[in-house]
């Protein structure tokens, strides 16, 4: 199939809330001759389609959905602007709190009729486990059926296509524990049984709401509407959808921002948290790009849109956290295996408690058979197949709160396994843009006067090294002289008058060759430039003023986030640079690389990071997701740095760090060690409880009153202790 021809379809699957409905859909509609592949996503109930249009229409895919015993509508994830909360019906919100809490009602009122109707609470309602129980009432009788109907409402369907596609899951098992308890005359415990169940799935959709709202409450960032300036000057109030790139807008004090632009008039400082993770409010001036989503501060500014309501870095962001829930990681992958097989195990089990003891040794029939029950209740896999996904959904919007884009499941568990993390130099380790590092004034000179007079010979200039000294004046509050009959000289520097009198600015050869260099000077220079810097000389007619360094400047975290990545077990930091060795050299050594590599072209990165994953095995590459995307591809796992506003990195990289800050690599590393060592606990907590009441019903001391508890607590606790992750914030 030619993948120009393929179309992709996405679905809301009414009804999809467990592996048990994904794999009978893969078994209706991934057997569609045209489907070329199929994704979803359990937890916001959405099905990706590719397809050949030629081969299979949208028809046939709904009509394999039907077989499948659920309903397809089309999914409408971008509204023109932003991601669109899916439309629901009164009672596809709220039936499943309806239903279980009239079974409860019910339950309720048939136990107190049953006991004013008996007589005598005790041996009536509890009878002993596995004993025959008294003839029930007619009108507690009636109470009970209503209370089993209301609690099994959501659960027979889905147990009669677990059944018609012989796939047994735990909502068969459980229709099979409620019918057998009702034949054996358990009518207490078979509405009970079924009333729990029913509590227990609504109080697991709600604990996975949390997690499908946390990633929803990024829906609701980006205001709906946006206050645009006409030509004329006028204010005019658009919905975000309407406003074309190119278009002013204007942003009050307060407000959040409602597209990505770039700032024309005004200034401000932004909260950027809801896109970068930053905790420090961003200053911005003209010139400056501002995010959707983000919220100003105190003053009043005016913006032109750079992107449509839909390309914002904000819509990009909740596409791909979307998009990254049907990457499904290996523990995923591991417990729909596991309770593909476990399901069938357990029913086959159960069948010889029922019999085994009878037969085998003549106990009472009714006796095993309540064990046999007791032991499918218990053996339900909900708690091992709903827990990981909650998990994994949990981190990947921590780490979006954080600044911290990962692209699925597989991406979130990879930083735990990492042994060497390997960076870029430029724009990584470094801001990627040359600072002046060192000012040194000569011959009487002060500081002031030195940058003010090499301001006015770069003012003129847009190399650089010349915005660098100009921006360090500006810092310094040094207004730069007025610089008259500028003249360039190339490759070497330039010249001008200021005040009169000849001025010149240039590399270290320059100044030699000008003549005003000295043994003491030129040895200063040479110290310099060992350090790695650019020296910029300053001179007139009669002498030489001063020397300027610059280079491109260390990040101040960088230091602190190399040592947490070692901290947290990385065994080998590396930088691969194309810059020459005594940069590289100072560049590890003010940061703590372990080894470095310079003079490398793109090519001679890849086959580092070749050579290093065939050493490690499992090997990050940090750069800015552009330059580095080949060494990325090759690598483990790619970081792409600062990926605000830079739509290749973003989609280059396995994970975007939002902003800058390195120190949300070694956060990385533990929140991604954080969710796998959480995924454990919730599968091997599941277990063990499941393999102890197990034990239990097998030796008859089980009843039905303590598995429902046990596997509605171990649920209900394995989905709670996923839902912890939601709290990880970068320290």
């Amino acid at each position: 199939m030619s993948k120009i021809s393929e179309k992709r379809l996405d679905y809301r699957i009414e009804g999809l809330d467990c592996a048990e409905e994904v794999a009978a859909l893969r078994k209706t509609v991934g057997a569609l001759p045209g489907v070329s592949r199929l994704d979803f996503d359990i937890l916001n109930a959405k099905m990706r389609v590719e397809l050949d249009p030629e081969v299979t229409t949208e028809q046939d895919v709904h009509s394999a959905v039907r077989r499948a015993g659920l309903r397809a509508f089309p999914w409408k994830p971008i509204c023109d602007s932003a991601v669109c909360p899916v439309e629901e019906s009164a009672w596809r919100r709220h039936g499943r709190l309806v239903m279980c809490a009239a079974s409860g009602v019910l339950l309720l009122a048939a136990a107190i009729t049953h006991a004013l109707l008996a007589g005598n609470f005790v041996s009536s309602l509890l009878p002993a486990a596995g004993t025959e129980s008294h003839a029930v009432p007619l009108a507690p009788l009636l109470l009970y059926l209503l209370a089993v109907f209301t609690g099994i409402w959501y659960v027979a369907p889905k147990a009669w296509l677990s059944l018609k596609n012989l796939r047994p899951d735990m909502n068969l098992l459980m229709v099979i524990a409620v019918v057998g308890a009702a034949f054996i005359g358990q009518w207490l415990e078979a509405a009970t049984v079924t009333f729990l169940f029913a509590l227990a799935l609504l109080l697991e959709s709600w604990s996975v709401g949390r997690a499908r709202r946390a990633i929803s409450a990024l829906m609701e960032l980006a205001p709906l509407t946006a206050r645009c300036i006409g030509a004329d000057g006028a204010v005019e109030v658009k919905q975000v959808e309407q406003v074309k790139p190119g278009t002013t807008v204007e942003v009050r004090p307060g407000e959040r921002v409602p597209l990505d632009g770039v700032v024309v008039r005004g200034t401000t400082t932004i909260n950027q948290a809801p896109i970068t993770g930053e905790s420090a409010p961003v200053p911005k001036a003209a010139g400056s790009e501002v995010f959707a989503g983000t919220i100003n501060n105190e003053g009043a500014f005016e913006f032109d849109v750079t992107k449509a309501a839909y390309d914002t870095t904000l819509a990009r962001i909740i596409r791909l956290v979307e998009d990254a829930q049907s990457r499904r990681a290996a523990s995923e992958q591991w417990v729909e295996k596991f309770a593909r097989y476990y399901t069938p195990t357990v029913v086959a089990l159960a069948v010889l408690v029922a019999i085994i003891p009878p037969l085998a040794f003549n106990a009472l029939w009714v006796t095993w058979l309540y064990q046999a029950l007791v032991l499918l209740v218990i053996a339900c896999p909900c708690a091992l197949v709903i827990a990981t996904p909650v998990s994994i959904v949990a981190g990947l919007t921590s780490a979006a709160r954080a600044g911290v884009l990962i692209k699925g499941g597989a991406y979130l568990e990879a930083p735990a396994h990492l042994r060497v993390v390997a960076f870029d130099k430029t724009g990584t380790l470094t801001y990627g843009k040359p600072q002046v590092q060192q000012v040194v004034p000569l011959n009487g000179h002060t500081t002031a006067e030195l940058l003010a007079r090499a301001a006015a010979l770069e003012t003129h200039s847009a190399h650089p090294l010349a915005v660098a000294i100009v921006q360090r004046a500006e810092t310094e509050g040094v207004t730069p002289l007025r610089a008259e009959e500028f003249h360039a000289i190339e490759g070497k520097g330039a010249e001008a008058l200021i005040d009169g009198r000849p001025f010149w600015i240039g590399s270290h050869r320059f100044m030699h060759e000008k003549g005003g260099e000295t043994p003491q000077f030129h040895n200063m220079a040479l110290q310099l430039e060992g350090a790695g810097h650019s020296v910029v000389a300053v001179g007139n007619d009669r002498h030489v003023c001063g020397l300027i360094s610059v280079s491109d400047g260390v990040r101040d975290q960088a230091h602190e986030a190399i040592s947490g990545l070692k901290a947290a077990g990385i065994r080998r930091v590396v930088m691969l640079t194309g810059d020459h060795e005594q940069t590289a050299q100072v560049v590890a050594d003010q940061t703590g690389i372990d080894e470095h590599r310079a003079n490398l072209l793109p090519e001679d990165k890849v086959s580092a990071i070749e050579k290093l994953v065939e050493s490690y095995g499992q090997v990050a590459m940090v750069g800015d997701g552009v330059n580095d995307a080949p060494a990325m591809a090759v690598s483990t796992l790619g970081i792409a740095m600062g990926a605000a506003g830079t739509d290749a990195a973003i989609e280059t990289a396995d994970i975007a760090l939002m902003s800058d800050d390195l120190m949300k690599l070694p956060w990385l590393v533990r929140h991604s060690r954080a969710t796998l060592r959480t995924i454990k606990q919730n599968i091997w907590f599941a277990l063990a409880v499941k393999a102890v009441f197990m034990a239990l019903a097998v030796t008859g001391l089980a009843t039905l009153w303590m598995a429902i508890a046990a596997d509605t607590g171990v649920s209900l606790l394995v989905i709670f202790n996923s839902l912890r992750l939601l709290k990880r914030r970068v320290s």
